[in-house]
C-alpha cells in the first residue's frame, strides 16, 4: 500500500511541475556548458514542457509546490535568455 501511495503522490500535477522544472534545470545547464544547436533546442523543449506542467498544476491543493515550480521556471528562463545573449 505504501508504494501505491507514493506513486499516486508522485503523479500529482504539482509534483509533475517540480519534476519538469528540475529536468529543465539540467537541460539548461547542459546547453550552457556545451551550447550546441541540439542542446539549446532540447532546453527550449524542456522549457515548453515545464511551462505546460506548471499551468496544469495551478489550482491544485499544493500551492507551495506550484509556487516553487513557478519560481524555478523563472530562474531557468533567465538562464536560458543569458545563453541567447551570449550567442550575439
Amino acid at each position: 500500500m505504501n508504494s501505491h501511495d507514493s506513486s499516486l503522490q508522485s503523479n500529482n500535477p504539482a509534483n509533475s511541475a517540480l519534476d519538469s522544472a528540475e529536468k529543465l534545470h539540467r537541460s539548461v545547464s547542459s546547453a550552457l556548458s556545451n551550447p550546441t544547436e541540439q542542446l539549446i533546442q532540447q532546453a527550449h523543449n524542456s522549457l515548453a514542457h515545464a511551462e505546460q506542467a506548471v499551468l496544469q498544476a495551478k489550482g491544485h491543493a499544493n500551492k507551495n509546490a506550484v509556487e516553487l515550480a513557478e519560481e524555478l521556471l523563472g530562474e531557468e528562463k533567465e538562464r536560458l535568455s543569458k545563453l541567447h545573449s551570449d550567442e550575439r
